[in-house]
């Protein structure tokens, strides 16, 4: 195993880069896509490492109920570190599960009182809820997605902003924008260094669904506006969010986005640009930290195996 093994922790730094140019220079939709294929796949390249030194640590611990002969000195001798670093993972690991655990869980319940709160309304697209507090966000659900929005917020829209606002809470539901939320948070978990690539796709998701809404409504500076007067009137009002769903993102940056022309869908960056070097790096970074941790993998099976034949 030796060194190799630490890599799945590190290398998500080599998507720093990536996570700041993806959302000025690609498609939000190729931006969402890619930067939560990484965090997804380094996040569990990280897990798996973090599982590997758990496994050798415990094995030291007196009293585990793993068999002795993961105990034995050659066993200790072919995996470095493993007094150090093997027992700090078990913690870790312990801390890591505990936090996915608890965002899993928060999810879940913030998702089943929002549908509680709407159990006495009519069951169409759109739920209006007699608020005077102005405040939109869009709710997933097994049978029916919703859209929530108050009658406060709506007093203050004209009606092409109304459009452009529903618009843009059917592109979420859609394209099940959440689900990527919930990855990159539960990435970010797993690993403290892909924090970046969560704070990037809160952005995107965000700027997707304006490009989406822009399109359907077909004036941009209609959605532009939407977007800013429904955030200058819910400013500071508090929200059910489900992994940061109803987050606005930073509204002055993805207004400037709208007055500008429409970016190109492109499914690649191209590698002679900066955007285009920084998402390759992120890419053969997670390349590498899959080979670590399945070659890491594989010798401590082999090591153990031969500790503990069958």
């Amino acid at each position: 195993m030796g060194v190799f093994v630490f890599l799945p922790l590190v290398l998500p730094l080599t998507a720093w880069p990536i996570a700041r140019l993806a959302e000025q220079h690609l498609h939000p939709r190729t931006a969402t896509r890619l930067l939560t294929g990484l965090a997804g796949a380094m996040a569990t390249c990280s897990s798996v490492c973090l599982g590997l030194l758990m496994v050798v640590g415990t094995a030291q611990l007196p009293g585990n109920p793993l068999p002795d002969g993961w105990s034995d000195p050659e066993v200790r001798a072919a995996v470095p570190y493993d007094e150090v670093a093997g027992r700090a993972a078990v913690p870790a690991l312990l801390v890591v599960v505990a936090a996915c655990g608890g965002t899993l869980w928060r999810h879940w319940r913030m998702r089943r009182r929002a549908h509680r709160a709407l159990a006495g309304l009519p069951g169409t697209e759109v739920a209006v809820l007699p608020d005077e507090a102005p405040y939109a966000y869009a709710l997933p659900g097994k049978a029916r997605d919703r859209i929530v929005v108050t009658t406060a917020l709506l007093s203050c829209l004209e009606p092409a902003e109304r459009r452009a606002l529903f618009a843009h809470e059917r592109a979420h539901l859609t394209a099940r924008h959440h689900r990527f939320l919930l990855a990159v948070r539960l990435a970010a978990h797993a690993n403290p260094f892909l924090y970046p690539l969560r704070t990037a796709v809160s952005y995107t998701t965000e700027r997707w669904a304006d490009e989406e809404a822009a399109e359907l409504v077909g004036r941009r500076r209609t959605v532009a506006r939407a977007i800013g007067k429904a955030a200058l009137v819910s400013r500071g009002t508090p929200v059910p969010t489900l992994a940061e769903f109803a987050a606005p993102g930073p509204v002055p940056r993805r207004v400037a986005a709208l007055l500008a022309p429409a970016p190109a869908a492109r499914y690649w960056p191209s590698v002679f640009t900066a955007v285009g070097a920084a998402a390759w790096t992120a890419a053969a970074g997670t390349a590498v930290s899959a080979m670590s941790s399945a070659n890491s993998a594989l010798t401590l099976a082999v090591i153990l195996h031969a500790a503990t034949p069958l």
